[in-house]
């Protein structure tokens, strides 16, 4: 998976493991739940946990490769949302670094707070990801 021509979606998904373990690290400690959660996206994801344990130990060789559509910009967000909420503690560092991905990822700033605030009581709800994308759709207009 880590070819010298790497596909374009092989390129997305290393930023995003590296998005998340920058989350990870952003209050000072890595919580193994939230190792064991970018572990798990990068395995349903084809990437076997070795490698994302490499990519995240190197991840300063990564370029950003940011999501082309709606749909992989909302995955993204909701993945760093669900991160943040992994180790049971949400840090305000975690909450602005969220904040400050999904303006990266391409959300209008005027909602990027509303749209993380949702997805975090979405997930602590219990509700599924469609369910909590179906109803930030219906405010973000994307």
């Amino acid at each position: 998976m880590f070819g010298f021509f790497e596909s374009e979606e092989t390129k997305k998904l290393k930023s995003h493991i590296t998005n998340l373990g920058a989350l990870a690290k952003i209050d000072g400690h890595v919580d193994p739940s939230e190792i064991n959660f970018i572990i798990a996206i990068g395995t349903k994801h084809g990437m076997r946990a070795s490698e994302v344990k490499s990519l995240l130990a190197d991840s300063s060789k990564i370029t950003p490769q940011l999501p082309n559509n709606d749909s992989e910009r909302f995955d993204q967000i909701y993945d760093l949302v669900e991160m943040m909420l992994a180790d049971g503690i949400v840090d305000e560092n975690e909450m602005d670094f969220c904040i400050h991905m999904a303006t990266r990822l391409g959300f209008k700033k005027a909602v990027v707070g509303v749209l993380v605030r949702k997805i975090s009581t979405g997930v602590k709800d219990g509700l599924t990801r469609e369910e909590i994308k179906s109803d930030a759709q219906a405010f973000l207009n994307y």
